[in-house]
C-alpha cells in the first residue's frame, strides 16, 4: 500500500512557515555593546562608593550592600576609598542619608575625597517574598559610575541575584513542598538571607570583564583589556 504524498499546498505552507522563522531568527540582534568612549578617556584609578539609596522597605539593604561592593571593585583593579571612613566623613558633615550623600555635587566630592570617580548605587529590590509553596529571596542593584572631575557619566548597569536560581525540585509531593516552604520561612525570619544575595548581585554588577560591565582598573593585570 502506497502512503499518500503531502499536497503541494501543505508543503508550501510548511516551507513558508520555516522560512518565516528563519527570517525572524535572523532579525534577532544581540544587545548593543556599551559605549566606553568616555570611560576609556577618563581612565579612573580610584573610586568613591557613596551610600546606596534604599528603594525597598528593608532597613538593612543599604549597609548590607555597602559592605560588599568594595571587593569586586578592588579585584577589578581599582583603589576603593574605605566605605566606613566615607560614611563617617559624610555624617560628620551633616549628610546622614544616602539621598543627601548622592546629591552632593561631583566637584565637591572630588575636593573632599580626591577620588577620580564616584559610584552611585540604588537598591531596587531586597528581601524575601513568601508564597504558599515556596519563597524567594532576591536583590536587584542599579549603579552609575560618574567622573568626579567633570560630572560625566562613564558607565551604568544593573544586576540581580535570587535564591530561586538555586532551588531544585523538591521530592515528596505536596507535603514535601509545604514542609520546605515552612522551613524556608523560619530560616528567613531568623537570618538575613538577602545578605548573600546582595554579595552575589554586587559581584555580577561590579566585577570587571562581564558583558557591558565595568572595565578593568589600572591595578589589574587585565588593564586595557575589554
Amino acid at each position: 500500500m502506497i502512503a499518500a504524498c503531502p499536497s503541494v499546498r501543505h508543503v508550501a505552507a510548511v516551507t513558508g512557515a520555516a522560512m518565516a522563522l528563519l527570517v525572524l531568527q535572523g532579525c534577532a540582534t544581540p544587545p548593543k555593546p556599551y559605549d566606553y568612549t568616555a570611560y576609556k578617556e577618563a581612565k579612573p584609578a580610584s573610586i568613591l562608593v557613596l551610600p546606596p539609596i534604599n528603594g525597598t522597605p528593608e532597613v538593612q539593604a543599604t549597609p548590607s550592600v555597602m559592605a560588599q561592593v568594595t571587593q569586586p571593585l578592588a579585584e577589578s583593579g581599582y583603589y576603593v576609598l574605605p566605605v566606613s571612613l566615607v560614611d563617617e566623613t559624610l555624617k560628620s558633615n551633616g549628610m546622614h542619608t544616602p539621598d543627601d550623600a548622592q546629591q552632593i555635587p561631583a566637584a565637591k566630592l572630588r575636593e573632599i575625597f580626591g577620588a577620580d570617580a564616584g559610584l552611585y548605587v540604588k537598591v531596587s529590590r531586597y528581601g524575601s517574598v513568601y508564597k504558599v509553596l515556596n519563597s524567594e529571596t532576591a536583590v536587584t542593584l542599579e549603579a552609575k559610575l560618574v567622573d568626579l572631575r567633570n560630572g560625566q557619566l562613564l558607565w551604568e548597569g544593573s544586576a540581580s541575584a535570587s535564591s530561586a536560581e538555586q532551588n531544585s525540585n523538591t521530592q515528596g509531593g505536596l507535603i514535601g513542598l509545604l514542609v520546605k516552604a515552612v522551613v524556608d520561612q523560619i530560616i528567613s525570619a531568623s537570618t538575613d538571607r538577602s545578605h548573600p544575595m546582595a554579595g552575589l548581585a554586587s559581584q555580577r554588577l561590579l566585577a570587571a570583564g562581564r558583558p557591558n560591565g565595568l572595565l578593568f582598573g589600572p591595578r589589574s593585570p587585565n588593564y586595557g583589556k575589554p
